[in-house]
């Protein structure tokens, strides 16, 4: 083992050698460690970029991403929701294992222990200046936040020197940027309140007050209004501070730029966290109507536009072939998934999906399988690979980059698969919807019965809930479309007691059950 990692050490070490930039005089100046930057979109699908099929859509700036780098053909979130796999991504440790890893209200406590070894705390124990922009939805405080004072703990006690966020989602209360603890240019004259049971008097909602909206809602998002726009939950006061919905991709391009220049000059880490294409979609109206495909398709375009600036702010700053980038999405994904934005009558033949079957909130492959792509200019070569690959695992994997014997609990040093130099990455996986759970082990997926609907009716997605076991094999059906539960006997058993010997006996799906 210690050859394998001194080996590994020597090899990463030429790397950096051979990529950096040269001086006047010709030396090589070398850096210690690269930095580390995961862009990290929210709801966007095996299928939404072109790199991975899509025709109608062209998103070139991402493309080059993948066609530079390692672009995985089973890459993994670990769970069909957002919050789960943030805090896969952050800890190294499943989400199913926290009876709290679910979707989040926007009052919701952190989530994660400040305690808990974190990704950036590891990175920061190695030198690295810490930074995340962009969507959180990890909770923050304790529960009981002020917002109108110190809102801790959140992402600066659990690793981040840095930080501008979003609390919740876009289409979440409180809608405010939060810098390093504090709601950004609030008026202390006109103090913020939070609630997510009852509605403050006098303050209009989208159920009662439809015809102060500017985007219908269709189900669920029909609380306080802001900027035309029904929310969850229930909000009022901070009118100052209030972020414009049509300007974010642009104000977290910014912050994020503004990092990277600042930072330059030793290791940094930036979790990039986009907001797109999760709803209310909201594009700048440099992009309306773009796509084609409605506000849907705009706010990729969006986001892809917003990544190619990013790329160019590497490169100006003469970074770029010093910095390793994850590329990926949280889960799988939603045409409808709140408000009424032409998302299924304008998708035509577009299929975010891919060739997979499911999407959000699904235990089917396409709730989980999304895009996943690693580059390093000059050092990853140019390929595509089939490794089995999680979010989960970079923990592990930067530690390994970086020299730290740090490891997250269900975190794997994937480091030679996400570097182009292996085939090989982790055995089997464990995938979560909404606390569902589900096993996929080398070329197989098995499913354990579930209660509950089969079929999400207000978003039109399977669940992958079923009274019976489902065990497919993907490189003959990616699809799912064939249950080889009946015909494969043993492989079912194989794979259920396996399953078992992972998830244990707290959850019921997991209890020992004889095969008919």
């Amino acid at each position: 083992m210690f050859t394998r990692i001194l080996s590994l050490g020597m090899a990463i070490c030429l790397a950096w050698a051979c990529s950096a930039p040269k001086s006047e005089e010709g030396n090589v100046e070398t850096t210690a460690k690269p930095n580390i930057v995961i862009i990290y979109l929210d709801d966007l699908g095996y299928g939404d970029l072109s790199v991975y099929g899509a025709t109608q859509l062209s998103t070139p700036n991402i493309d080059k991403i993948a066609k530079g780098g390692v672009r995985f053909t089973s890459g993994y979130a670990t769970s069909a929701t957002c919050t789960p796999s943030r805090y896969a991504l952050l800890t190294g440790v499943y989400p199913w294992r926290n009876e709290d890893a679910k979707i989040l209200p926007g009052t919701a406590p952190l989530l994660i222990d400040t305690a808990q070894m974190t990704l950036p705390k590891m990175l920061k124990t190695q030198g690295y200046s810490t930074g995340i922009v962009g969507k959180w939805h990890l909770g923050l405080g304790d529960g009981q936040t002020d917002w109108n004072g110190s809102i801790s703990p959140g992402p600066n006690q659990v690793g981040f020197d840095y930080s501008y966020i979003l609390a919740a989602t876009q289409d979440r209360v409180p809608t405010v940027y939060i810098h390093n603890d504090r709601v950004d240019q609030l008026d202390p004259n006109d103090p913020i309140e939070v609630d997510y049971q009852k509605n403050y008097d006098g303050e209009p909602t989208g159920k009662d007050n439809p015809e102060l909206t500017t985007m219908k809602w269709h189900h669920g998002h029909n609380n306080s209004i802001v900027n035309g726009i029904p929310r969850i939950g229930f909000m009022k006061g901070g009118k100052a501070a209030l972020w414009n919905d049509t300007t974010m991709a642009d104000h977290f391009l910014v912050k994020a730029q503004a990092f990277v220049k600042s930072n330059k000059e030793k290791p940094f880490f930036l979790y990039y966290a986009l907001q797109q294409p999760h709803v209310p979609r909201t594009p700048n109206p440099r992009f309306v109507g773009k796509s084609g495909l409605g506000p849907r398709g705009d706010v990729i375009l969006e986001a892809d536009w917003a990544i190619g600036e990013f790329m160019k702010t590497l490169e100006e700053e003469g970074i770029l072939e010093n910095t390793l980038i994850i590329f990926s999405s949280d889960n799988g994904p939603v045409l409808n998934d709140g408000y009424y934005d032409d998302a299924v009558e304008k998708n035509g033949a577009h299929t975010p999906a891919g060739p997979l079957r499911g999407g959000k909130y699904s235990l089917f492959e396409a709730g989980t399988r999304v895009p996943f792509m690693a580059y390093w200019k000059g050092t990853i070569e140019p390929q595509v690979s089939d490794a089995l690959v999680c979010q989960v695992d970079l923990l592990s994997s930067f530690a390994a980059l970086t020299g730290s014997t740090i490891e997250g609990q269900d975190s794997e040093d994937i480091l030679d698969a996400l570097l182009g130099k292996s085939e090989k990455g982790r055995e089997s996986l464990i995938l979560e919807a909404t606390g569902r759970t589900a096993l996929r082990k080398g070329d197989w997926v098995m499913i354990p019965p579930h209660k509950g609907s089969p079929l999400i009716q207000s978003v039109n997605i399977e669940t992958g809930n079923l009274g019976e076991y489902q065990l497919y094999q993907l490189s003959t059906d990616v699809s799912q479309a064939k249950n080889l539960a009946s015909a494969e006997p043993e492989k079912l058993k194989e794979m259920v007691q396996f399953y078992g010997g992972i998830v244990g006996k707290n959850l019921p799906e997991a209890e020992e059950i004889e095969l008919k």
